[in-house]
């Protein structure tokens, strides 16, 4: 059966064109020229995908993204839009909306064509997972960021990785700072004001309910949502309460096909039972002859709780320095034993105005190269969910 494609514009004639060159690669096309009309067609139809453009009369393409994305019926439809509003505010705000590909007119044929089929081939993942934030029907994968020492990037790794769970494989993930008193997403995301994740470990362990978790729990785009940490100095005892820690992951476990949680550089005390509810670990290191060395202790130590073992384990290398005064890729790899399966390169200005935007670094270049280095690691943790998924039950 041809894959239906509803085009959703106000300018007739692109409606016509894009419309016909879309027919002729054999998609069904189904068209509306107003928001209000887009939503109606979007229910009842229920497209393979969507191209939307921004400037409308009665609706702009950003409004009728977000109600698409809140109406469970409609959440999991992908959607492009196909504009020609280029300025990267314009780009920001439609990702923000939940938008999952960003088309700038004009554009080649031959382009908008492989555009399309990339996003509808990277959308047919089975229905469980591509409605947002919808509660799995078995236990999620639970991952955790490490990094031997701080300021290596766990936390930037953690909430991009989580992002592009979501944006490019349509697998819905909370993302959870898991080190009380240290935290930087409350500050970086500019979410509303809360303690997060230490209001939670205050409790005692039976008072934390499903509930009292989902509640902890802020939106920050189209099915991403994250759990804060306060970055006080007084709640960094609060690492000691592993009881409460389990209790908070086993209910995040119930709510979401996947969690990533940004450990940071901590092994606190009783880290042990924490990582038992760990299924893959992401180790985030340097090219610097010292952090290596401490990395490899670390994975060694690991080793003990069969990371590297029977739990995958895979290493991401975040470059921060030139070239000439750092090891080289092989280097690293021959220190630590074992291959760096995603390399993340240096992108000081993208970095500085997602800062500025309070966005995670993905979402101010969604097809730049950290995008896409992101974007493979990503792919990699899906696959790894794939295997264990198809595995025979024990």
């Amino acid at each position: 059966m041809a894959e239906r494609i509803l085009i959703i514009d106000d300018d007739v004639d692109t409606l016509r064109l894009v419309g016909l060159m879309l027919e002729r690669q054999g998609y069904e096309i189904r068209t509306a020229n107003n928001g209000v009309q887009a939503l109606e067609s979007a229910k009842g139809e229920h497209p393979d995908l969507i191209i939307l453009d921004i400037m409308m009369p009665d609706m702009d393409g950003f409004e009728v993204t977000r109600r698409l994305r809140a109406d469970p019926a409609t959440a999991g439809i992908p959607i492009a839009m196909f504009t020609a509003k280029g300025q990267l505010e314009d780009k920001v705000a439609g990702y923000d909306a939940g938008v999952d590909e960003y088309l700038t007119k004009p554009i080649h044929p031959a382009e908008l064509n492989a555009r399309i089929k990339a996003l509808l081939t990277r959308s047919a993942k089975p229905k469980a997972v591509t409605k947002p934030m919808a509660e799995p029907s078995h236990p999620s994968t639970i991952l955790a960021v490490l990094s031997a020492r701080g300021g290596l990037g766990a936390s930037t790794v953690a909430i991009n990785l989580a992002v592009s769970l979501f944006q490019k494989h349509r697998l819905p993930a909370i993302a959870v700072e898991l080190h009380p008193g240290q935290g930087n997403w409350l500050l970086e995301l500019n979410t509303r004001p809360t303690e997060g994740i230490c209001n939670l470990l205050r409790l005692e362990p039976a008072k934390i309910t499903q509930n009292a978790v989902k509640n902890e729990l802020v939106d920050i785009m189209a099915g991403i949502r994250v759990m804060v940490s306060s970055n006080l100095p007084k709640d960094i005892e609060l690492m000691g309460a592993t009881k409460q820690m389990e209790a908070v992951l086993t209910h995040l476990s119930t709510l979401t096909p996947a969690v990533v949680i940004d450990l940071g550089c901590n092994l606190f005390p009783g880290y042990e039972r924490v990582l038992g509810h760990v299924n893959e670990l992401v180790m985030v290191t340097e090219p610097h002859p010292v952090t290596v060395r401490k990395t490899r202790l670390m994975l060694d130590s690991l080793k003990e709780l069969n990371f590297g073992r029977s739990r995958p384990v895979s290493i991401v290398l975040l470059h921060r320095q030139r070239a000439d005064i750092q090891l080289t890729w092989s280097q690293v790899q021959e220190e630590l034993g074992m291959p760096v399966d995603q390399i993340i390169s240096p992108v000081p200005e993208i970095a500085y105005h997602a800062a500025v935007n309070h966005v995670p670094l993905i979402q101010m270049q969604p097809d730049g190269l950290a995008a896409q280095q992101f974007q493979k690691l990503a792919e990699r943790i899906v696959q790894h969910i794939q295997l264990v998924e198809t595995s025979p039950a024990g």
